[in-house]
């Protein structure tokens, strides 16, 4: 078997940052009494000012909202009154820093989130280590490919949900966990599994997590021991002697001598979520960050489902009023982040908020089966076939399903009466017969000098004497003087020529 232990050593940090309108601006989690608060966790800008784990929370916000000021190269002698002030004299002031409550409920939520998106690489998904989920992947390589391969689409996935971590593979998971620890990227085998812990330092091999009376890494250390290694090599009656049987499970366990008995993740089977915002935003354009992020998850989570779908519902909480909700429905079932993104920006063009919003919710309560697109040996016609479902899809989106009208070819020969609107009954193929123009010209137009060679016909169409529509016509394929093909037709024994409709 072979375990994959992905680290999250950031989680609360940046799942908060997801929530974030400017995740780039300066923010921090705090932890602690209201009166006697520290900083947790602090982002790349609210580092670059000073900002630190364990900081009072004042004195963080001292250092990010001071003014910065820049001692100039000289001073001048003597200033005009009205002059500008010298542009090295200061320059600037950082950005506020910007605070939220550390919840590690929220920590568990997005570790159970993953846990989802995990699902769709693996059956066997368990959350039993803290800040971090472990899963087996040795009977998904023949599908998603060998390790080097499943690796870098881990990696890619998981940059692009914006959570940073480290990744182990390892023969069994709690050797996984252990390793992680210490790298980043390592495979690991059966014979390679024993030389990998024996480097271990003792602080770094997940001793302190076995509940024993005594503190195992300090008392080790006092008698000599650095290395998990060293362990190893020594009898076992002694150890349990020493440290009950705690540590020799736990190191029966790296080794894979004593498997563990893992609860699995088994996710939900409906997709709910919701971005609340500090402050109530007026325009869909202040909506384009948090859909995107919604629709990242709603993807991720498809994809562990082995899902798509069809329909979602996006719901605006409003500051005065009832909350409005807006349908999305898909011409075909679809998990693309990007797809969705682009048919749901579409789709909101047509939607006119009733009033502020102050959270975001999306839900997609059914599921459907989704096929991944087949890839033909003459890949065009499939290609064309793909692009032209695209942009139906998109212009239903962009238009409203009522607006567009297909065009059904009826049961009758007068050209101007064989395509219709809406419903109706299909005649036939339509690459069956005589080849048709894909324009009609809304009335025949008279057209005698711009004929300059007969191509085809002449092809008679005589019909309609039962409805006062009687017609006698002879339609022939013919070239314009630039090249183009049209559609024109003369009356038997008459003369004149008459445009009807051009070719593509």
């Amino acid at each position: 078997m072979r375990w994959v232990c992905l680290l999250f050593p950031r989680l609360a940090l940046e799942g908060a940052l997801r929530r974030r309108p400017d995740p780039e601006a300066p923010f921090a989690l705090v932890d602690g009494p209201a009166q006697r608060q520290c900083i947790r966790a602090a982002n790349r800008a609210a580092r670059e000012q000073g900002v630190r784990p364990g900081q009072a929370r004042g004195f963080a916000e001292a250092l990010c909202n001071a003014p910065l000021f820049k001692a100039p190269d000289a001073a001048p002698l003597s200033k005009a009154p009205n002059s500008a002030p010298d542009r090295g004299s200061r320059s600037g002031s950082s950005q506020r820093l910007e605070t939220a409550p550390f919840d590690a409920e929220a920590v568990e939520r997005w570790r159970r989130r993953l846990a989802s998106w995990a699902y769709g690489f693996s059956a066997q998904v368990s959350l039993h280590y803290p800040h971090a989920l472990v899963f087996e992947v040795a009977s998904s390589l023949d599908l998603l490919g060998p390790w080097p391969r499943l690796e870098t689409r881990l990696r890619a996935e998981l940059a692009e949900l914006g959570f940073s971590h480290r990744l182990v593979i390892a023969p069994n998971p709690a050797a996984a966990r252990v390793l992680v620890n210490v790298h980043d990227g390592l495979a690991v085998d059966d014979a390679g599994l024993e030389p990998a812990l024996a480097a271990l330092r003792l602080d770094r091999a997940g001793l302190a997590n076995i509940d024993a009376a005594q503190d195992i890494v300090q008392t080790l250390k006092r008698s000599g021991f650095q290395r998990l290694g060293e362990l190893f090599g020594l009898p076992r009656s002694a150890l349990a002697r020493r440290f009950g049987g705690g540590l020799l499970r736990h190191l029966s366990e790296l080794r894979g001598e004593w498997p563990l008995a893992l609860d699995y993740h088994r996710p939900t089977p409906r997709f709910s979520r919701t971005f609340e915002f500090d402050q109530p935003v007026h325009a869909l354009a202040g909506l384009a960050f948090p859909l995107k992020r919604l629709l990242q998850e709603l993807a991720a989570f498809l994809m562990g489902q082995d899902a798509g779908v069809e329909r979602f519902r996006l719901t605006f909480e409003l500051e005065d009023g009832p909350a409005q909700a807006v349908e999305i429905g898909l011409l075909a079932v679809q998990r693309d982040p990007d797809t969705l993104l682009e048919l749901t920006r579409a789709h909101l063009e047509r939607v006119r908020l009733d009033g502020p919003v102050v959270a975001l919710a999306l839900s997609a309560p059914r599921l459907s089966a989704y096929a991944p697109v087949r890839r033909e040996l003459l890949e065009e016609p499939a290609r064309q076939a793909q692009a032209w479902a695209a942009l139906h899809q998109r212009l239903v989106a962009r238009l409203g399903e009522p607006v567009l009208k297909p065009l059904v070819e009826y049961r009758e020969h007068r050209p101007e009466m064989a395509v219709i609107d809406g419903a109706g009954p299909r005649a036939r193929d339509a690459s069956v017969g005589p080849a048709r123009p894909g324009w009609l010209t809304p009335t025949p137009q008279r057209c005698d000098g711009d004929v300059v060679q007969l191509l085809a016909g002449p092809e008679r169409i005589e019909s309609g004497w039962w409805d006062g529509g009687d017609i006698r016509r002879d339609y022939y394929l013919a070239q314009w003087a630039d090249g183009r093909q049209a559609w024109v037709w003369c009356e038997p024994g008459r003369q004149g020529w008459y445009l009807h409709g051009w070719f593509g």
